[in-house]
């Protein structure tokens, strides 16, 4: 999809917008202290494919401001994205929660249902914004996260690294790569053959 400057120019412009409010956003007690990982990092406003993770990790994203980035689990995710010859550049990544959740000890946790849904303007918001025309969401939380936004049944456990349509546009949901995940869930032959089917879609539909 072609976009004029000015089109360009319009999205960026909102996408700053909703930057300041996720960074003034203050509705998870939990997570007050913690920045919202939304910048001009996390991808080019005009990117026709949408990655969604679970939440900013510790050791990764919180720390550099880059989405799937700086830990293990950023590690995987950039070997399985070389693996169909996709960039960073190319790609729009997000997360359900923006901020990182964390247990008292340090350690990172699942983010809580509560906090999942009072991110979820952000992530519609986003997702509007961008107008991907693919969205690939990495692991349960994420996918769980669509749902909220637009109702579907899809799970991992039957849909994983299948191309599934999802309020208008094309859906590959997609197993988290972080370390844990690869060694109890789902190995990394399995993983990049669903990355595989990541590049069929994006093929199927021109973003390339």
């Amino acid at each position: 999809m072609f976009l004029s400057p000015n089109s360009i120019a319009t999205k960026q412009n909102q996408f700053v917008r909703l930057v300041a409010e996720a960074a003034a956003c203050v509705e998870c007690p939990a997570m007050c202290e913690r920045a919202a990982v939304l910048s001009e990092l996390n991808g080019p406003v005009n990117a026709r494919v949408m990655f969604i993770g679970e939440a900013p990790g510790r050791k990764g994203a919180d720390r550099t401001r880059v989405p799937f980035s700086g830990d293990q689990s950023g590690k995987n995710f950039e070997r399985f994205l070389a693996s169909i010859q996709l960039t960073r550049c190319e790609i729009f990544i997000t997360s359900a929660a923006l901020c990182n959740p964390r247990l008292a000890s340090g350690a990172n946790r699942r983010p809580k249902a509560s906090e999942i849904r009072n991110c979820s303007g952000f992530l519609r918001r986003t997702i509007e914004l961008v107008e991907p025309a693919v969205i690939v969401t990495l692991g349960t939380v994420a996918l769980e996260a669509l749902k909220l936004l637009h109702y579907h049944e899809f799970t991992l456990k039957n849909d994983a690294g299948r191309i599934r349509r999802w309020d208008g546009r094309l859906l590959v949901p997609l197993y988290h790569p972080s370390p844990q995940v690869l060694i109890t869930s789902r190995d990394e032959k399995a993983q990049l053959q669903d990355y595989q089917v990541v590049a069929r879609v994006i093929q199927r539909v021109g973003c390339t």
